[in-house]
């Protein structure tokens, strides 16, 4: 097996408001858009997001009205304090304050007017043991 490319699915009610979200604060751009589907693309992150609408007729029926619950969004970045600021300043709110955690991951949270979590992390707090 070869995998040439890698995405990720989220099912919302709102897809041009997750769209957006990532557009306007996280880089991305929209690749292909359709009536209740975007993908949308960075040429550093590695994947796409795609956003679904709920409910889509082409959808199996038993995943249509499933929402993105339980998943994480996570980006891990170079500068954690520089994107925290700037997401502060352009007006998002932070769901999960900067938490260091004992293995020595740095991370904190906001969430797309959907309730999609996205998380940015770094590892330099990473501890020796």
């Amino acid at each position: 097996m070869t995998i040439t490319a890698s995405a990720v699915s989220l099912t919302v009610d709102d897809v041009a408001a997750s769209s957006s979200f990532l557009t306007t604060h996280f880089g991305f751009r929209e690749e292909m858009t359709a009536d209740g589907f975007a993908s949308l693309a960075r040429d550093d992150a590695g994947m796409n997001v795609i956003f679904l609408r709920r409910g889509l007729a082409s959808m199996p029926a038993d995943q249509r009205d499933d929402h993105a619950a339980g998943v994480i969004l996570a980006f891990v970045v170079d500068d954690l304090e520089a994107e925290l600021a700037r997401l502060q300043a352009e007006g998002v709110v932070i769901t999960m304050p900067l938490t260091v955690e004992e293995w020595g991951e740095r991370a904190f949270q906001v969430r797309d007017p959907n309730g999609v979590i996205v998380q940015l992390v770094d590892w330099n707090g990473a501890v020796d043991g």
